[in-house]
């Protein structure tokens, strides 16, 4: 997808420090993902809407994309449409990002890292937000805020792939994305209406949260974290092919040379003109080498999954010694 470009925000090249969001945005942002994900594997999307305030980027409101598979409603016309009648009702109606559902921390992918590209080029202080479905249903909200690295996205501007293009741009799957910090706040008038509807209530409904088994979203985790490993052992495998062949066809080029160069010495001796001059590269065709963005990317998707395993065994052990306290029996 590609952004609608607002008007200039502010006059100032501050970085963004930080992303503050309204509680609203966060509950729209989690009943459309919950909505749109639950029973299928479908990713829900959508805009964030706000304003830059000194080195914060305020989320006031989001709305969601349509679906990819409605072939009727124009994309672009449809946020326009939308950022219109927000304005009218007098709501912050300026595109500073989008957000994307994700299952098991698995969201790295070409098309989110395109679609941020076009963000940040378009719009300098955009972020894309990635909302994790099923770590919240577990009592562990995950929202989280990424932006381009200037590495990445002068990689984009190059549109070169190549081990020596990402050498020279210092670009690794490190180097790719950056966290923004993320600060949820509430007016004062919104925090008492949530302590009279805590209230309301029945207790029950909360019960939820406190969820001990953590076995399906690890077993989630543990699958899709092998299979990234499995395909990354592929690439590497492909490039290794790739090196073993350039390492051939260069020792084949050094010995058909040499072969030439002791013949037309030969032929030099006894008077007799010079083999006529052959295009090397006819012979020895160039080897394609293969694009190293797909492998940097399963590399990152590994990390990733990496530091969401160990963040939420972290804090699933915490609860488990939690509930062990209240179970044991007292002393007295």
């Amino acid at each position: 997808m590609r952004p609608i470009r607002p008007s200039k925000m502010h006059d100032s090249d501050t970085p963004i420090e930080y992303v503050q969001m309204d509680g609203l945005a966060v509950v729209k942002i989690v009943k459309h993902c919950h909505e749109e994900c639950s029973g299928n594997l479908d990713v829900a999307q959508g805009a964030l809407l706000g304003l830059v305030v000194d080195n914060r980027l305020e989320i006031t409101n989001c709305f969601p994309f349509p679906k990819t598979y409605d072939e009727t409603v124009d994309e672009e016309e449809y946020q326009l449409d939308m950022m219109r009648k927000l304005r009218r009702v007098n709501v912050d109606h300026y595109h500073v990002g989008w957000y994307q559902s994700s299952d098991v921390g698995s969201f790295l992918s070409l098309p989110l890292l395109e679609s941020q590209f076009h963000y940040q080029t378009s719009i300098e202080e955009s972020v894309v937000l990635i909302y994790d479905t099923q770590k919240s249903e577990r009592g562990f909200l995950t929202i989280k805020a990424y932006r381009l690295t200037p590495q990445a996205i002068n990689m984009y501007k190059e549109g070169e792939f190549t081990p020596d293009a990402m050498r020279n741009l210092k670009v690794s799957y490190e180097s790719l994305l950056i966290e923004v910090p993320v600060v949820i706040k509430n007016s004062t008038l919104t925090n008492i209406l949530m302590c009279e509807l805590e209230d309301m209530i029945p207790s029950c409904k909360g019960f939820n949260f406190l969820d001990l088994s953590t076995s399906s979203v690890l077993e989630g985790q543990l699958r899709s974290l092998m299979e990234h490993v499995d395909d990354l052992n592929q690439e590497a495998i492909k490039f290794n092919r790739y090196q073993h062949a350039v390492v051939r066809q260069s020792q084949e080029k050094h010995r058909y040379m040499q072969k030439r160069n002791t013949e037309n010495a030969a032929r030099a001796a006894k008077d007799e003109p010079p083999l006529p001059e052959e295009d090397i590269n006819k012979l020895f065709r160039p080897i394609m080498v293969p694009p190293r963005l797909v492998p940097m990317i399963m590399s990152a998707q590994v990390d990733a999954y990496s530091q969401h395993i160990s963040q939420f065994c972290s804090q699933a052990l915490a609860k488990l010694y939690i509930m062990q306290s209240l179970q044991q029996p007292s002393d007295k």
